[in-house]
């Protein structure tokens, strides 16, 4: 056991950072309003983005550079096409998932503070984690808080489970209307992560080479990301039970305000499992938000860093910390712009992200197969086919999303 920890490290920091918004605000949301009908829309995306999550893994482990490397190696304009969409994206995500964090650490810890120091105190925590420990760091509180997570959201389904009295329906539902799409669209757009963690995931692969000479074997790098993948699936799943068996044909409707949403969510699970469960159910959700803050806050600048030295050829002294810097900056001046906006802030995030993520899959999809990735790493046909069909899908739901807004 301890070996096999050691040996992980990226695909559990891919878990740590795919599994928030999307498991607990999102997949939460899918089963309350729909109970178990929108599983076919987890397990469709969740195969369909597969081949482009594992090529990061797979070129960087046959590389030993990142994907930021390999996509300036196909052109210096598909680099800056990066540049352009993560400087749009990266602020509002961090403010969608810091806000998210920060309600549910007031909810949790009741120290009547409002949600902008919370949102503060959280970040200076991660910016503490980052500066002092750096990736290894990193690497070990992930381990840890995906292993807390893992046990308390699988205890509570299973809870829920034996205290739940009604039928439970596998019919699946295909929604309607386009507030219902909308939604449809963000859910998939953040499951399991948005495509461009793929790069985080490169960078992440790259710093574990540096410490564990095992991860230059394909294999086994490819063994870590595919136990963080399936956990991130299996995680997703378990989110929409609980949100069925807690939530669904409640009367009970979200609020879009970050404080609110957070005690309801708690208030919501406690009450129909006991107020016993209340601190396991804040545990998950305090655990699940606050990793993806900690890895976003890493992977962003890590990423920004790393294409500002590509595009001008300089390496910047302390150009990561200053990117978390301006990160950080930029996030907590939206706090005090849309801070009221918590549900507007993740539906613009995570329909971006859907909308953006055929671009990541052609451009990862390219570079696994040209002359910069060794022969030995390239995918066999299987992978072929579901990266032309995942490809197909991408772009075709993009396009019939926006052919009707």
């Amino acid at each position: 056991m301890n070996f096999s920890l050691k040996k992980l490290g990226p695909g559990l920091l891919f878990a740590g950072a795919a599994i928030g918004v999307s498991h607990l605000v999102q997949s939460t949301r899918a089963g309350a309003d729909f109970g178990l009908g929108l599983l076919w829309a987890l397990l469709l995306v969740n195969i369909c983005k597969y081949p482009f999550f594992q090529f990061a893994t797979r070129y960087a482990s046959a590389t030993g550079e990142s994907l930021l490397d390999g996509y300036k190696k196909l052109g210096k304009g598909i680099l800056w096409g990066y540049a352009i969409i993560t400087l749009a994206t990266m602020f509002t995500i961090q403010t969608a998932v810091t806000i998210v964090t920060a309600g549910l650490a007031k909810s949790l810890f009741g120290i009547n503070l409002s949600i902008e120091i919370w949102s503060i105190i959280i970040l200076c925590i991660c910016i503490t984690l980052i500066a002092i420990g750096k990736y290894s760091a990193l690497d070990r509180i992930i381990k840890i808080i995906i292993i807390t997570l893992t046990i308390s959201t699988i205890t509570a389904v299973i809870i829920a489970l034996f205290k739940n009295n009604n039928p439970i329906s596998f019919t699946q539902v295909v929604p309607k209307g386009i507030t219902k799409i909308t939604f449809l669209v963000a859910f998939m757009g953040w499951m399991p992560a948005p495509l461009d963690i793929s790069v985080f995931q490169s960078l992440w692969t790259v710093e574990k080479l540096k410490n564990s000479p095992a991860h230059h074997q394909i294999k086994t790098a490819l063994f870590d990301f595919n136990i963080g993948y399936i956990g991130t699936t299996v995680l997703g799943i378990c989110f929409v039970l609980l949100g069925t068996l807690v939530m669904h044909n409640t009367s009970t409707t979200f609020s879009t305000k970050a404080g609110v949403f957070a005690n309801q969510l708690i208030d919501m699970y406690s009450n129909s499992l006991g107020n016993w469960s209340k601190i396991c159910i804040g545990i998950t959700a305090l655990t699940t938000m606050f990793s993806t803050t900690l890895t976003t806050l890493d992977a962003s600048p890590r990423a920004m860093h790393r294409t500002t030295q590509l595009l001008f050829n300089k390496t910047l002294k302390n150009g990561f910390m200053s990117w978390v810097l301006i990160l950080t900056i930029g996030t907590i001046s939206i706090f005090f712009v849309f801070l009221s906006e918590m549900g507007t802030l993740i539906k613009i995030a995570t329909v971006l992200s859907f909308i953006t993520a055929p671009f990541f899959a052609i451009i990862n999809y390219w570079l696994i197969c040209s002359k910069h990735t060794p022969k030995q790493a390239q995918p066999k046909l299987g992978l072929h086919i579901l990266s032309g069909l995942g490809i197909l899908f991408l772009i075709g739901f993009s396009a019939w999303y926006l052919s009707i807004i």
